[in-house]
């Protein structure tokens, strides 16, 4: 994957990072550019981010290339961060937001408000009233009671009816259990809109966050065109709109993905003028372009094993592993106790855990992981920790994730 000096030019001019310093990297210039910052932190030696905007850039190409008839709704709730969200309306990304404050912070960066799809199938009503007064005027609902609060704080707003989709795709995190409507349930909420002169214009489902398979797509695919068929039925105008919310994954994933995607849409919505298929992906281009940092703060040593605190764990950025199931892994930077070998390159390893800083024992981030002996004040680095980690952590015990700060860097991982 490559991207553009174009792409470069819009993203140092976007929001959220125009004002701020991106270091332009080599080719696998992430490591160097990592240790020159923990040089400098050596009197405070906080965790830090850095954020690749050149990995979303190719992320957003790949998708481009691989997907060009879907367009696009980053799913904030992933990632919130200001660079990221300005880089990818910069690409042309569009945005898919679940309350007022995501809707205010994507408005804050000059995206139109028809680039934004309010995708929560419930909604408090003082955050329908918000976004009819600003202009979103798509969203989406699968139930009666949903209808009504629309009806009565949003009645010219497009609605999308959410449903349950088939098969979860062995998702990390199912979303079946709290949202969609039932196939029984489908025909009964039509009509309700309809009476209620509300206008249904498309579908949308969800097969879970971080799917496994992508079989998923096409059966989630083949149950949307059954509610096209029965809108139709109804009488009601042809919808518009199909939108196959997310769970993608970057990398082989996302490809398979592609592949079932575009082949049910071949077999269920053949020469369909007018449609517009759209899509909710997070992690697909959040979680590959942060880098996490940490130091270590402590350690004891028992035997054969090594024992690690560092400064974030479950309750900060490591929150993924409890709640989005995260596999995470690590790699060591000795940059106080081994200069002349900072990646710690064949020196034995020990078996190892790694603790969070606070004072729970669930805060736990690593167990029988193989490190080398490291010491107080060197570095545990994290890839891919993008996605609903620093959006879902916590200021438990004083640790505050909120405050971890962000180094920006531009590299072409071509």
């Amino acid at each position: 994957m490559g991207s553009s000096p174009k792409n470069l030019h819009s993203i140092l001019g976007a929001a959220g990072v125009k004002d701020k310093r991106v270091s332009i990297l080599p080719k696998d210039g992430l490591t160097n550019f990592t240790q020159s910052i923990i040089f400098k932190k050596q009197q405070t030696n906080e965790p830090f981010y850095v954020l690749d905007l050149g990995v979303v850039a190719a992320l957003m190409d790949k998708w481009t290339r691989t997907l060009p008839m879907v367009r696009p709704f980053y799913a904030v709730k992933c990632n919130p961060d200001p660079a990221l969200t300005g880089t990818l309306a910069a690409l042309g990304s569009n945005f898919d937001c679940a309350s007022r404050v995501e809707i205010e912070s994507i408005l804050s960066l000059g995206v139109a408000p028809e680039r934004i799809i309010y995708a929560n199938p419930c909604k408090a009503e003082s955050h329908i009233k918000y976004a009819a007064s600003v202009g979103v005027n798509l969203t989406t609902f699968d139930s009666k009671e949903e209808l009504e609060k629309i009806r009565k704080c949003h009645p010219q707003c497009a609605l999308l009816i959410r449903v349950k989709a088939p098969d979860d795709g062995g998702a990390r995190c199912p979303l079946g259990p709290k949202f969609g409507a039932l196939p029984e349930e489908v025909t009964p909420l039509l009509q309700a809109a309809k009476v209620a002169r509300l206008k249904v214009v498309g579908v949308s489902f969800h097969i879970g966050s971080g799917a496994t398979h992508s079989r998923a797509y096409r059966g989630a695919i083949a149950a949307a065109k059954t509610v096209f068929e029965a809108a139709t039925r109804l009488g009601m105008p042809k919808m518009n709109v199909l939108n196959i919310g997310g769970g993608f994954t970057a990398g082989s994933q996302f490809d398979e993905a592609a592949i079932v995607i575009k082949s049910a849409l071949q077999a269920y919505f053949p020469n369909e003028p007018g449609l517009t298929i759209i899509s909710e992906p997070g992690r697909f281009f959040a979680e590959s372009a942060f880098t996490l940092a940490t130091n270590i703060i402590g350690k004891r040593v028992r035997g054969e094993l090594r024992e690690y605190w560092i400064n974030d764990g479950i309750y900060g950025s490591m929150n993924c592993i409890l709640y989005d199931h995260a596999t995470i892994t690590c790699t060591p930077l000795a940059c106080t106790s081994n200069r002349l070998n900072p990646a710690c390159k064949g020196l034995r390893t020990y078996s190892s855990t790694v603790f969070g800083p606070t004072c729970d024992a669930l805060d736990t981030v690593l167990k029988d992981h193989q490190l080398p002996e490291l010491q107080v004040n060197d570095w545990l680095v994290f890839p891919c920790m993008g996605a609903y980690t620093a959006a879902a952590g916590s200021n438990f015990n004083g640790f505050n994730t909120g405050s971890i700060l962000t180094y920006l860097a531009y590299s072409n991982p071509s």
